[in-house]
């Protein structure tokens, strides 16, 4: 053997050739194993825009009175200008006295800690309306109970969620493909200028709302089908 022979040859080729071959070879499967992982990262995070999200409801009912629980995250100050700002969480409660009674009503949520307060009355809606912060929404149920001068009532309110219901997330990607041109005229420089609101609603059935809002505070309003995603109204600013 010659130890200090420049090059050997190995199956006809230089072995510093096939070397540097295989070295280019081993970064190029490097470089396509990477490529899911750049794709979703280039991918767009709409959901980084959202102002508002009502992600669940709960509600329940008695002889007396119906009662709604939403959990809703909201960006301050709320405000329309397509600009999102950091969210906070809060429970939004109402009250609809089905006796059109007059009473001062108030509503505790019975978790670990027990809270609430004074629920106050929407003459334009004609019902009693309670908020507040929290740090954790409920999953599932949420005990309650209601309190007025005459007596009180404890009650079980139920998620309308189930597990056929689309997330937040989903049905704001839903949104953005059906919206696509709006969204795209709202774009600069790879960067979505507007802001989203996804609301979770509930009539017989469960609906989402989006709302598409422009720096001028233009809003295209689309309804969702809450299990399919698919489009059931839309309305664009005037």
């Amino acid at each position: 053997m010659q130890p200090n022979r420049a090059k050997k040859v190995m199956n006809g080729a230089p072995f510093s050739y096939q070397y540097t071959m295989k070295k280019a070879f081993c970064s190029l499967l490097a470089l396509l194993a990477l490529l899911p992982a750049l794709s979703a990262c280039s991918a767009y995070d709409y959901f980084e825009r959202v102002s508002e999200i009502k992600s669940d409801i709960f509600l329940a009912e008695t002889e007396e009175f119906s009662l709604s629980l939403a959990c809703v995250s909201r960006e301050h100050p709320y405000l329309s200008d397509g600009v999102p700002c950091e969210r906070s969480s809060l429970v939004e409660i109402t009250l609809t006295d089905d006796g059109a009674r007059e009473r001062d009503y108030r509503v505790y949520v019975l978790d670990e800690k027990t809270w609430g307060g004074d629920m106050s009355y929407r003459s334009v809606r004609g019902d009693y309306f309670y908020s507040q912060g929290v740090e954790k929404f409920p999953e599932t149920s949420v005990s309650l109970r209601v309190e007025w001068e005459e007596g009180a009532r404890e009650i079980c309110a139920t998620s309308v969620r189930s597990e056929t219901t689309l997330t937040p997330q989903q049905a704001l990607d839903a949104a953005v493909q059906a919206e696509r041109e709006t969204v795209e005229a709202l774009t600069k420089d790879g960067v979505f200028a507007g802001e989203f609101y996804v609301r979770l609603l509930r009539r017989k059935s469960n609906y989402y709302y989006i709302g598409i809002v422009d720096g001028a505070g233009n809003t295209t309003s689309l309804l969702l089908d809450a299990e399919t995603g698919e489009v059931l109204a839309r309305r664009a600013p005037n």
